[in-house]
């Protein structure tokens, strides 16, 4: 049975009005009566109208939409933030349209492609940490407002909305240092992610501040930092010679990797070796010991993203903005770097 789809026509006909006089009603203009309006929308409403966006979109220039292109919704840093957003595009009475990458490069162009021909009025994106080929991104951003927030790119010209990556991690391993660790361990990604080598820079930092000498045995590298390259890692770091007798790792599920097998080798958190790790995940209060942690407040980097789209959104010109916006973080201690 074909479906029976209400349109403006049919509201314009069931009333003996013209279609532009229901739309006009129907968005409350000041050239239509109160009476017509109310038949209009009690009409409308009986006969379950539905607005089409992507039409009205069309016709004004604007969707009042939103796309978000993020890596993997399900990761918890990630929701908090698309929390953020979600809440403040509807204060702002933008809705939301939010796809993942996988990390696929081939599937972010894709996704890009996409919010434009949904007709968005801009897009937030995280970028996929394979990114290398950042044309189709400039496209997007030569077409409509877009913003990056969390995994961003010092090669792309559009305002970028971070966390304190390198001041985080100074005062990550400033703590270990002050608690009496001389010979601090890093685990993070290769040098292509934004966010490592900030990391890995405040990491530096705090060892060159403190006359702490660098040891590249120490400082390792690899390609996904989860739990099992956490694990991974630092099974290397019990083989060296000397061992660590701190551990930064640059991500919390890394970094209880680092603790479960510290633990397998009976080797006491903190005395003989601390465990930092990065973003105070749900799993960093679980873990035996809790995991002393960088908060990063995702909610407020959500919203943060939404206020700066709206307002190129809003002030459109054709001139670029590129302004970098740092959203302050809070070192969190826990048992793995304090004694009880």
């Amino acid at each position: 049975m074909k479906k029976d789809v209400t349109t403006l026509k049919k509201i314009a006909e069931s009333l003996n009005i013209s279609i532009s006089t229901v739309s006009r009603a129907l968005n409350d203009h000041q050239g239509i009566s109160d009476q017509t309006k109310e038949k209009v929308k009690t009409l409308a409403k009986e006969m379950n109208y539905v607005p089409n966006l992507f039409a009205k979109g069309f016709r004004q220039h604007r969707s009042n939409i939103i796309g978000v292109v993020v890596s993997n919704v399900t990761h918890h840093y990630t929701t908090t933030i698309i929390t953020g957003i979600l809440e403040e595009a509807a204060a702002r009475g933008y809705r939301v349209i939010i796809s993942e990458s996988n990390n696929d490069i081939e599937r972010q162009a894709e996704m890009l492609n996409t919010m434009i021909q949904f007709g968005v009025d801009g897009i937030l994106l995280s970028l996929s940490k394979l990114t290398r080929d950042i044309d189709n991104v400039l496209r997007t951003l030569n077409r409509i407002p877009l913003i990056l927030f969390d995994k961003v790119s010092s090669k792309i010209p559009c305002t970028q909305v971070v966390i304190n990556d390198e001041e985080a991690a100074f005062d990550a391993v400033e703590h270990l240092i002050n608690i009496g660790k001389k010979r601090i361990a890093i685990i993070k990604e290769f040098e292509f992610s934004y966010n490592s080598e900030k990391r890995y820079a405040g990491y530096l930092k705090a060892l060159k501040e403190h006359n702490i000498p660098i040891d590249e045995k120490i400082i390792l590298n690899c390609e996904d930092i989860d739990l099992d390259e956490g694990k991974r890692m630092t099974n290397i770091l019990l083989s060296l010679k000397e061992r660590p007798d701190a551990i930064f790792a640059i991500t919390d599920t890394a970094a209880i990797g680092c603790i479960k097998v510290l633990k397998k080798f009976n080797v006491n958190i903190p005395e003989e070796i601390a465990v930092v790790g990065f973003s105070n995940n749900a799993n960093s209060v679980i873990i035996e010991p809790q995991l002393t942690t960088i908060e990063q407040p995702g909610n407020r980097i959500g919203k943060t993203a939404v206020q700066y789209l709206i307002e190129e959104i809003d002030t459109p010109n054709n001139v670029l903005m590129t302004k970098t916006i740092e959203i302050k973080t809070n070192l969190i201690i826990r048992a793995s770097t304090l004694k009880a």
